[in-house]
Protein backbone atom coordinates (compact mmCIF):
# COMPACT_ATOMS: atom_id res chain seq x y z
CA UNK A 1 0.00 0.00 0.00
CA UNK A 2 0.81 3.26 -0.66
CA UNK A 3 2.04 5.11 2.28
CA UNK A 4 -0.02 8.51 2.95
CA UNK A 5 2.37 11.77 2.50
CA UNK A 6 2.10 13.57 5.65
CA UNK A 7 1.96 17.51 5.52
CA UNK A 8 4.78 18.90 7.10
CA UNK A 9 4.36 21.71 9.53
CA UNK A 10 3.98 25.17 8.77
CA UNK A 11 6.67 26.90 10.87
CA UNK A 12 4.99 30.06 12.72
CA UNK A 13 6.02 33.14 11.06
CA UNK A 14 8.37 34.65 13.30
CA UNK A 15 7.75 38.57 14.50
CA UNK A 16 10.77 40.57 13.93
CA UNK A 17 11.09 43.37 16.83
CA UNK A 18 10.73 45.75 13.24
CA UNK A 19 7.87 43.73 13.01
CA UNK A 20 6.25 44.05 16.50
CA UNK A 21 3.50 46.73 17.33
CA UNK A 22 5.00 49.22 19.29
CA UNK A 23 3.42 50.54 22.87
CA UNK A 24 1.52 53.03 23.41
CA UNK A 25 3.36 55.31 25.17
CA UNK A 26 1.78 57.62 27.62
CA UNK A 27 1.93 61.19 27.19
CA UNK A 28 3.78 63.44 29.66
CA UNK A 29 1.97 66.19 31.09
CA UNK A 30 3.21 69.57 32.11
CA UNK A 31 1.65 71.20 35.20
CA UNK A 32 -0.78 74.12 33.02
CA UNK A 33 -1.74 69.98 31.79
CA UNK A 34 -2.53 68.85 35.17
CA UNK A 35 -4.00 71.92 36.33
CA UNK A 36 -6.49 72.52 33.44
CA UNK A 37 -7.52 68.24 33.51
CA UNK A 38 -8.22 68.89 37.56
CA UNK A 39 -10.42 72.33 36.99
CA UNK A 40 -12.42 71.23 34.70
CA UNK A 41 -13.49 68.26 37.35
CA UNK A 42 -13.87 70.78 40.48
CA UNK A 43 -17.18 71.97 40.69
CA UNK A 44 -16.41 75.12 42.77
CA UNK A 45 -14.15 75.97 39.24
CA UNK A 46 -17.55 75.12 37.35
CA UNK A 47 -19.90 77.36 38.98
CA UNK A 48 -17.51 80.45 39.73
CA UNK A 49 -16.36 80.40 35.68
CA UNK A 50 -20.24 80.24 34.88
CA UNK A 51 -20.81 83.37 37.45
CA UNK A 52 -17.45 84.95 35.80
CA UNK A 53 -18.89 84.47 32.08
CA UNK A 54 -22.06 85.72 32.35
CA UNK A 55 -20.40 88.83 34.34
CA UNK A 56 -18.12 89.22 31.63
CA UNK A 57 -20.93 89.18 29.12
CA UNK A 58 -22.96 91.58 30.92
CA UNK A 59 -19.77 94.14 31.08
CA UNK A 60 -19.22 93.40 27.08
CA UNK A 61 -22.91 93.96 25.93
CA UNK A 62 -25.42 95.63 28.75
CA UNK A 63 -28.05 95.65 26.17
CA UNK A 64 -28.66 92.36 26.52
CA UNK A 65 -29.48 92.93 30.21
CA UNK A 66 -31.67 95.56 29.77
CA UNK A 67 -33.13 97.90 27.73
CA UNK A 68 -33.63 100.54 30.25
CA UNK A 69 -31.41 103.51 30.43
CA UNK A 70 -29.21 103.78 33.27
CA UNK A 71 -29.35 107.75 33.34
CA UNK A 72 -32.61 108.43 32.03
CA UNK A 73 -35.05 108.56 35.43
CA UNK A 74 -38.72 109.65 35.96
CA UNK A 75 -39.26 111.58 39.37
CA UNK A 76 -42.53 110.24 39.69
CA UNK A 77 -41.18 106.66 40.43
CA UNK A 78 -38.90 107.83 43.23
CA UNK A 79 -38.06 105.40 45.13
CA UNK A 80 -40.54 102.90 43.62
CA UNK A 81 -40.10 99.13 44.07
CA UNK A 82 -42.02 96.21 42.68
CA UNK A 83 -43.10 93.74 45.82
CA UNK A 84 -44.48 91.55 43.87
CA UNK A 85 -41.50 90.98 41.47
CA UNK A 86 -43.98 90.93 38.36
CA UNK A 87 -41.37 91.98 35.75
CA UNK A 88 -38.14 89.64 35.65
CA UNK A 89 -35.15 91.20 34.67
CA UNK A 90 -37.14 94.38 33.61
CA UNK A 91 -36.81 97.79 34.37
CA UNK A 92 -39.24 97.47 37.53
CA UNK A 93 -38.05 94.09 39.03
CA UNK A 94 -35.32 95.57 41.27
CA UNK A 95 -37.17 99.26 41.55
CA UNK A 96 -36.31 102.50 40.99
CA UNK A 97 -33.78 105.05 42.82
CA UNK A 98 -34.38 108.54 44.21
CA UNK A 99 -34.34 110.08 40.95
CA UNK A 100 -36.55 107.43 39.21
CA UNK A 101 -33.59 105.73 37.49
CA UNK A 102 -33.73 101.73 37.28
CA UNK A 103 -31.53 99.89 39.97
CA UNK A 104 -31.46 97.01 37.34
CA UNK A 105 -30.18 98.94 34.59
CA UNK A 106 -27.70 100.76 36.76
CA UNK A 107 -26.44 97.06 38.17
CA UNK A 108 -26.16 95.83 34.61
CA UNK A 109 -24.07 99.11 33.42
CA UNK A 110 -22.18 99.57 36.42
CA UNK A 111 -20.57 96.14 36.42
CA UNK A 112 -18.38 98.21 33.02
CA UNK A 113 -16.66 100.46 35.98
CA UNK A 114 -16.24 98.34 38.58
CA UNK A 115 -14.85 94.82 36.85
CA UNK A 116 -12.70 97.42 34.77
CA UNK A 117 -11.06 98.46 38.08
CA UNK A 118 -10.30 95.55 39.20
CA UNK A 119 -8.56 93.73 35.71
CA UNK A 120 -6.87 96.86 35.14
CA UNK A 121 -5.34 97.07 38.78
CA UNK A 122 -5.14 93.13 39.07
CA UNK A 123 -2.82 93.55 35.62
CA UNK A 124 -0.55 96.70 36.44
CA UNK A 125 -0.51 94.58 39.84
CA UNK A 126 1.09 91.52 38.55
CA UNK A 127 3.15 93.23 35.92
CA UNK A 128 5.05 95.37 39.00
CA UNK A 129 5.15 93.25 41.89
CA UNK A 130 5.99 90.81 39.85
CA UNK A 131 8.75 91.98 37.95
CA UNK A 132 10.11 93.72 41.39
CA UNK A 133 9.87 90.37 42.75
CA UNK A 134 11.57 89.19 39.84
CA UNK A 135 14.46 91.54 39.75
CA UNK A 136 14.76 90.70 43.69
CA UNK A 137 14.47 87.22 43.74
CA UNK A 138 17.26 86.42 40.83
CA UNK A 139 19.96 89.13 41.48
CA UNK A 140 19.86 88.84 45.43
CA UNK A 141 22.27 90.94 47.39
CA UNK A 142 22.25 94.67 47.96
CA UNK A 143 19.73 94.63 44.80
CA UNK A 144 17.49 92.57 46.87
CA UNK A 145 17.90 93.91 50.28
CA UNK A 146 16.66 97.33 48.83
CA UNK A 147 13.60 96.32 46.98
CA UNK A 148 12.88 94.36 50.35
CA UNK A 149 12.89 97.20 52.37
CA UNK A 150 11.06 99.22 50.24
CA UNK A 151 8.46 96.50 49.81
CA UNK A 152 7.80 96.60 53.24
CA UNK A 153 7.79 100.13 53.54
CA UNK A 154 5.01 100.51 50.80
CA UNK A 155 3.42 97.16 53.03
CA UNK A 156 3.21 98.72 56.20
CA UNK A 157 0.64 101.25 54.91
CA UNK A 158 -2.72 100.13 55.71
CA UNK A 159 -4.03 99.43 51.90
CA UNK A 160 -7.71 101.62 52.50
CA UNK A 161 -5.81 104.40 54.45
CA UNK A 162 -3.42 105.20 52.00
CA UNK A 163 -5.67 105.01 48.84
CA UNK A 164 -8.23 107.58 50.43
CA UNK A 165 -5.24 109.65 51.16
CA UNK A 166 -4.21 109.50 47.85
CA UNK A 167 -7.54 110.09 46.26
CA UNK A 168 -8.11 112.71 48.39
CA UNK A 169 -5.32 114.64 46.77
CA UNK A 170 -7.38 114.91 43.57
CA UNK A 171 -10.39 116.97 42.70
CA UNK A 172 -11.72 114.71 40.06
CA UNK A 173 -11.54 111.27 40.60
CA UNK A 174 -12.11 109.29 37.06
CA UNK A 175 -11.37 105.94 36.49
CA UNK A 176 -7.47 105.94 36.09
CA UNK A 177 -6.78 107.51 38.99
CA UNK A 178 -8.71 104.80 40.97
CA UNK A 179 -6.88 102.37 39.35
CA UNK A 180 -3.68 104.05 40.14
CA UNK A 181 -4.37 104.62 44.11
CA UNK A 182 -4.79 100.99 44.07
CA UNK A 183 -1.95 100.42 41.83
CA UNK A 184 0.41 102.81 44.48
CA UNK A 185 -0.11 100.00 47.61
CA UNK A 186 -1.14 96.73 46.03
CA UNK A 187 1.96 95.69 44.52
CA UNK A 188 3.66 94.86 47.61
CA UNK A 189 1.97 90.82 47.89
CA UNK A 190 2.30 89.89 44.65
CA UNK A 191 6.22 91.51 45.04
CA UNK A 192 6.34 89.03 47.80
CA UNK A 193 5.32 85.74 46.43
CA UNK A 194 7.01 86.53 43.23
CA UNK A 195 10.71 86.85 44.89
CA UNK A 196 9.76 83.64 47.07
CA UNK A 197 8.97 81.48 43.76
CA UNK A 198 11.99 83.05 42.19
CA UNK A 199 14.44 81.91 44.84
CA UNK A 200 13.10 78.95 44.42
CA UNK A 201 12.75 77.82 41.20
CA UNK A 202 16.58 79.97 40.57
CA UNK A 203 18.09 77.18 42.62
CA UNK A 204 16.45 74.08 40.08
CA UNK A 205 18.82 72.42 38.02
CA UNK A 206 17.68 73.42 34.70
CA UNK A 207 18.68 76.70 35.52
CA UNK A 208 22.58 75.38 36.83
CA UNK A 209 22.34 73.43 33.06
CA UNK A 210 20.96 76.40 31.11
CA UNK A 211 23.99 78.82 32.59
CA UNK A 212 26.60 76.62 32.39
CA UNK A 213 25.43 76.05 28.57
CA UNK A 214 25.81 80.28 28.06
CA UNK A 215 22.60 81.27 27.93
CA UNK A 216 22.16 84.97 29.17
CA UNK A 217 20.45 87.00 32.03
CA UNK A 218 17.64 87.51 30.53
CA UNK A 219 16.89 84.20 28.22
CA UNK A 220 17.32 82.29 31.84
CA UNK A 221 15.20 84.60 33.56
CA UNK A 222 11.99 85.13 31.22
CA UNK A 223 12.85 81.64 29.53
CA UNK A 224 13.25 79.17 32.54
CA UNK A 225 12.18 80.96 35.85
CA UNK A 226 9.18 83.56 35.22
CA UNK A 227 7.63 80.15 33.79
CA UNK A 228 7.90 77.95 36.35
CA UNK A 229 7.40 80.49 38.79
CA UNK A 230 4.01 82.06 37.29
CA UNK A 231 1.57 79.50 39.63
CA UNK A 232 1.92 80.94 42.45
CA UNK A 233 1.74 84.42 41.11
CA UNK A 234 -1.48 83.75 39.11
CA UNK A 235 -3.34 82.33 42.30
CA UNK A 236 -2.91 85.36 44.64
CA UNK A 237 -3.41 87.88 41.22
CA UNK A 238 -6.84 85.75 41.06
CA UNK A 239 -8.14 86.04 44.68
CA UNK A 240 -6.88 89.65 44.83
CA UNK A 241 -9.12 90.48 41.94
CA UNK A 242 -12.74 89.90 43.85
CA UNK A 243 -10.59 92.20 46.60
CA UNK A 244 -9.85 95.13 44.04
CA UNK A 245 -13.49 95.37 43.01
CA UNK A 246 -14.65 95.39 46.84
CA UNK A 247 -12.03 97.99 47.98
CA UNK A 248 -13.13 100.80 44.68
CA UNK A 249 -16.80 99.86 46.35
CA UNK A 250 -15.51 100.78 49.47
CA UNK A 251 -13.37 103.84 48.50
CA UNK A 252 -17.31 104.77 46.64
CA UNK A 253 -19.39 104.50 49.15
CA UNK A 254 -17.18 106.36 51.45
CA UNK A 255 -17.43 109.25 48.77
CA UNK A 256 -13.73 109.52 47.76
CA UNK A 257 -13.63 106.64 44.93
CA UNK A 258 -15.66 107.11 41.82
CA UNK A 259 -18.50 109.85 41.77
CA UNK A 260 -21.35 111.03 39.20
CA UNK A 261 -21.73 110.27 36.51
CA UNK A 262 -19.66 107.52 36.50
CA UNK A 263 -22.38 104.37 36.93
CA UNK A 264 -20.79 101.83 39.26
CA UNK A 265 -21.94 99.82 41.58
CA UNK A 266 -19.83 101.47 44.61
CA UNK A 267 -21.66 104.75 43.16
CA UNK A 268 -24.88 103.09 43.94
CA UNK A 269 -24.27 101.65 47.06
CA UNK A 270 -22.91 105.12 47.90
CA UNK A 271 -26.27 107.14 46.38
CA UNK A 272 -28.50 104.28 48.18
CA UNK A 273 -27.04 104.86 51.78
CA UNK A 274 -29.35 108.36 52.77
CA UNK A 275 -32.27 105.83 52.24
CA UNK A 276 -31.74 102.89 53.67
CA UNK A 277 -34.96 102.68 55.85
CA UNK A 278 -37.52 103.77 53.43
CA UNK A 279 -35.98 102.02 49.88
CA UNK A 280 -33.41 99.37 50.88
CA UNK A 281 -33.64 98.04 47.57
CA UNK A 282 -31.75 100.65 46.12
CA UNK A 283 -28.70 99.61 48.45
CA UNK A 284 -28.90 96.01 48.72
CA UNK A 285 -29.00 95.28 44.91
CA UNK A 286 -25.95 96.38 43.88
CA UNK A 287 -24.16 95.32 47.11
CA UNK A 288 -25.44 92.35 46.43
CA UNK A 289 -24.11 91.87 42.96
CA UNK A 290 -20.31 93.26 44.55
CA UNK A 291 -20.77 89.89 46.73
CA UNK A 292 -21.51 87.83 44.62
CA UNK A 293 -18.32 88.73 42.33
CA UNK A 294 -16.72 89.05 45.04
CA UNK A 295 -17.34 85.25 45.83
CA UNK A 296 -16.26 84.07 42.11
CA UNK A 297 -12.82 85.50 41.86
CA UNK A 298 -11.90 84.21 45.47
CA UNK A 299 -13.92 80.31 44.65
CA UNK A 300 -11.69 80.76 41.17
CA UNK A 301 -8.94 81.82 42.71
CA UNK A 302 -9.35 78.70 45.64
CA UNK A 303 -9.94 76.19 43.00
CA UNK A 304 -6.28 77.75 40.85
CA UNK A 305 -4.45 76.81 43.95
CA UNK A 306 -5.66 73.57 44.57
CA UNK A 307 -4.93 72.76 40.70
CA UNK A 308 -1.49 74.33 40.52
CA UNK A 309 -0.58 73.23 44.04
CA UNK A 310 -2.27 69.97 45.35
CA UNK A 311 -0.16 69.60 48.47
CA UNK A 312 -1.76 72.80 49.97
CA UNK A 313 -5.77 70.85 49.69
Amino acid sequence: MPETATAAPVPAQEITPQQAPEPKRAKGRSLWSDAWHDLRRNPLFLISAVLILVLLVMVAFPGLFTSASPQDGNLTAHYQGDPNYTHFFGADWFGYDGQGRSVWARMVYGARASVLVGVLVTLFVTVLGGLVGLIAGYFGGWLDSVLSRITDIFQGIPFLLGSMVVLTTFAERKIWIVIAALLFLGWTQIARVARGAVITVKQSDYVHAARSLGAGTARIMFRHIVPNALAPVIVVATTALGGYIAAEATLSYLGIGLSEPTISWGVDVSSGKDALRTAPHVLISPAVMVSITVLAFIMLGDAVRNALDPKSR
